[in-house]
């Protein structure tokens, strides 16, 4: 049995190797191909820096050109009244009136003025346009780079599963990853009440003054966090009543009673259902249930990265009560569903 142990060992550390010389090819080779796509952004970007300086620069010549053809004719044009008021004061002076009236006719007849609306001289304004438009295309740029990184930092799930560290066990392990969470009151169902620095929230039976807001869930009493979650995050519930303590994606739907807006019925949300005494985990609308009497505070556990998303029954000891194991597309928002009269659920301050 020990040579079995002993070859299972070997072949284990082989493949490790293996595995190991894989993912730094792979690796190699992502950074490659990453290095010359974004070389192939940046002379993309250069090559437009240097079309618009110079369309910039072209225009400039032309209205300078267009400016100095105005002014040349204009000096014609004053040169040409110079000419004439000399000539017509010469003129006045005269004594033999036939001479005057032979002369004054061509030389009181001026011509047209150069300075006429045929003339456009570009505004200032132009250049402004053009710093304007290439302000609005960084902006746009920028949102669309920010959108885009956030689907690269997600593609190494899988590998961060493999590589990922080991999960808490004690309370003191998991606190080192405590998290501060307050609730957005732009998605808290108008019968919850939010209180304690918007930490805490109550199911009522009447209607909060919250103003009109698109996230706002309609037809369920439930709420999201304002802070988005990635990496490692704990955080615990105290709860009374019927609550469900979930975590969902921002894209969850808002609008009704239907499962599509429902913490665990759905596939953008992950919930356990906390009763007086016992729990259940949902998810995609699959109940799972728990068999272990779960206490008023609830701690929740993620791993973004790695795909995981633990519940503890949180007492003297952290009592695991559901664990998942998945591939988290999105940041998630920890979100609390109130599903009793009265029922209450507050974020722990954790120290």
């Amino acid at each position: 049995s020990l040579r079995c142990s002993s070859t299972k060992e070997t072949q284990a550390g082989g493949s490790h190797r293996e595995a190991s010389g894989e993912h730094l090819r792979s690796a190699d080779k992502a950074v490659e191909d990453s290095e010359v796509i974004l070389t192939e952004l940046i002379s993309l970007i250069d090559k437009r820096r240097s079309d618009v300086k110079q369309q910039i620069r072209s225009q400039q010549e032309e209205e300078v050109s267009r400016a100095e053809e105005v002014q040349e004719k204009l000096k014609q044009e004053i040169a040409e009244l110079r000419r004439k008021d000399a000539e017509l004061e010469q003129l006045s002076h005269t004594q033999d009136h036939i001479h005057f009236l032979q002369n004054y006719p061509s030389l009181s007849c001026l011509s047209e003025s150069t300075h006429s609306p045929s003339i456009n001289i570009r505004p200032l304004s132009y250049f402004e346009d053009v710093t304007a438009a290439v302000s609005e295309l960084r902006d746009k740029l920028q949102e669309l780079l920010s959108e885009e990184w956030s689907k690269i930092s997600l593609t190494g799930t899988g590998v961060d599963v493999l590589l990922s560290q080991p999960e808490p066990k004690t309370r003191a392990e998991f606190l080192q990853y405590s998290c501060h969470i307050t609730l957005d009151p732009n998605t808290a169902h108008t019968l919850l009440s939010l209180s304690e620095g918007n930490r805490k929230v109550k199911a009522m039976t009447h209607q909060q003054s919250y103003p009109s807001h698109s996230d706002r869930f309609t037809g369920l009493y439930q709420v999201l966090s304002r802070e988005s979650l990635t990496g490692h995050c704990y955080w615990e519930v105290e709860r009374k009543g019927i609550v469900d303590i979930a975590v969902s994606y921002q894209d969850i739907s808002r609008t009704g009673g239907g499962a599509e807006c429902a913490f665990g019925q759905n596939d953008k949300s992950w919930s356990l259902v906390c009763y007086d005494m016992n729990c259940n985990f949902r998810h995609n609308n699959i109940q799972t249930k728990i068999p272990l009497p779960v206490p008023s505070r609830v701690g929740v556990y993620l791993d973004h990265r790695a795909g995981i998303l633990s519940f503890y029954s949180v007492s003297e000891t952290m009592t695991l009560l559901h664990r998942v194991q998945t591939t988290f597309t999105q940041p998630l928002h920890a979100g609390l569903w109130l599903c009793s009269n009265g029922a209450t659920a507050e974020f722990c301050e954790l120290k």
